[in-house]
């Protein structure tokens, strides 16, 4: 008799074995198929990859960063080139005003007379 419930346990035992394989499997098949289906609603709604956004964004960090450096330049340059001005224009005389017309020569009587 113990031959025969050794046999039972041992089918039962095998065939544990064999649904947790087939459980396995169908796990693993719905784990592709999810995931498939994941990447193609993903590629449809056109979702951006985590790395070409991580690339974009340390592009548009690097542009900020020298946009802020070519405005301090530019406001450098305009700040000494505003003192250079006024230095010009504090050496400089002061001329006529061009709206005055200028004095005209006087007439001469015609000759003959």
């Amino acid at each position: 008799m113990t031959q025969t419930s050794n046999r039972i346990f041992d089918e039962m035992a095998r065939l544990m074995n064999d649904a947790a394989g087939v459980a396995q499997g169908v796990r693993r098949e719905f784990d592709s198929l999810f995931r498939s289906q994941a990447e193609r609603i993903l590629r449809e709604l056109d979702v951006v990859p985590r790395e070409e956004f991580e690339a974009v964004k340390e592009m548009a960090r690097l542009a900020r960063e020298e946009n802020e450096a070519l405005k301090a330049r530019i406001e450098a340059l305009e700040a000494k080139s505003d003192t250079k001005g006024e230095a010009k224009a504090a050496s400089k005389k002061p001329k006529p005003a061009a709206s005055e017309p200028p004095a005209e020569p006087p007439s001469t009587p015609p000759l003959g007379k």
